[in-house]
């Protein structure tokens, strides 16, 4: 519905939206070619690496992608994407386990069926019984199910994520295709935008942060080590909220909601008196610190089982509706041209050759 109303500009009926589903499950078959790329790849290969190549890989898949000038050819590129990018993430997280992949459900919720690419037991390695129960399923014997609160909680996670102003991920979908590149080109720069770590990191960061302070005990002293510019309070302020970002309230609810299911995550109680604390102390409201999206979301992907190394890829998961809807807005643009950004130059005026020696 989400998806739908970037791309339209309002939420779909029921028969728009049972036609919608329709024409995105049927392009979610990802094409053989592209996970002999994958299986290419070393199971110790960065996940975010994977991703960026196989989006790339895609412009030779469909090399006719920069061809198409009508907007039925062009959306069904955007559909393609929509559908398949959420897939090859679910196969590169299997590649990093040396798994074999899930083929996708479309009669099931988003996030069911990615959990289910993600968890779903393999016949030949299995991921064990206490992870199988921590996710959803009692035995690693039985069919996986995954639990639907949690399912329900990667549906909340992706669509926070699917667009957000002209992010440096965003934006450099824009610029790519700009010059004429086909979407999976343009896609596959915002992948690589979005794989440093000041952007698609910062969850992965803020995880790190709460292991390294360890217990409640140790909060004081970070806190004091953080104002006298000894270290970062990751998750907090954002560039463009300068109160409570809306997003993270939502997080917060749904990491209770999440914690109910798998148990109590240490790291949660650092993280609600972190929170306490930069809420009530002068220093942190002066500078209008408040926890943003990436606060609670890297939490959540943990309980759900999922190592930070794949907290990047969910988050391009999340965000390539948003990216497609950009890049068909720009191609639907009859006054579209090439961005070239203004450069203003600082250097010497004029400056004579020197004479050869």
């Amino acid at each position: 519905e989400v998806s739908y109303l970037l791309f339209h500009g309002e939420l779909p009926t029921p028969e728009q939206l049972a036609a919608w589903k329709t024409t995105i499950g049927n392009e979610m078959t990802v094409p053989e070619s592209v996970t002999r790329i994958l299986d290419a790849f070393p199971t110790s290969a960065n996940p975010m690496a994977m991703l960026m190549a196989l989006a790339g890989s895609l412009s030779a898949v469909y090399p006719y992608a920069r061809m198409a000038t009508k907007p039925e050819d062009r959306l069904k590129h955007a559909y393609r994407l929509i559908a398949q990018f959420p897939v090859i993430a679910a196969y590169v997280f299997r590649r990093t386990r040396g798994q074999g992949y899930i083929a996708p459900d479309p009669t099931v919720s988003f996030g069911t069926n990615m959990l289910r690419m993600f968890f779903k037991p393999d016949q030949s390695v299995g991921f064990g019984a206490s992870m199988l129960r921590r996710i959803g399923s009692k035995d690693a014997s039985e069919a996986y199910e995954p639990h639907p609160i949690l399912a329900h909680a990667l549906d909340v996670l992706f669509i926070l994520h699917e667009d957000h102003e002209q992010n440096c991920s965003t934006s450099t979908v824009r610029f790519v295709a700009s010059s004429g590149a086909d979407p999976y080109a343009a896609i596959c720069g915002g992948v690589a935008a979005l794989s440093g770590p000041l952007h698609g990191g910062a969850n992965e960061a803020v995880l790190r942060m709460l292991k390294e302070i360890g217990t409640r005990d140790n909060i004081p002293g970070f806190i004091e080590r953080v104002k006298a510019g000894e270290g970062r309070l990751m998750g907090f302020g954002h560039r463009v909220y300068k109160t409570y970002d809306p997003r993270a309230k939502i997080i917060k609810q749904t990491a209770d909601e999440v914690f109910k299911v798998t148990g109590t995550n240490p790291l949660l109680d650092i993280a609600i008196e972190l929170e306490r604390i930069a809420l009530t102390d002068e220093y942190f409201l002066k500078r209008r610190l408040y926890p943003n999206v990436d606060f609670y979301s890297g939490l959540i992907y943990e309980a759900l089982g999922l190592p930070v190394e794949m907290f990047p890829v969910l988050f391009a998961v999340g965000r390539i509706p948003g990216w497609v809807a950009h890049w068909y807005e720009g191609e639907q643009d009859k006054e579209k041209k090439l961005m070239r950004p203004l450069q203003i130059y600082t250097g010497y005026a004029e400056r004579p050759y020197p004479a050869k020696q």
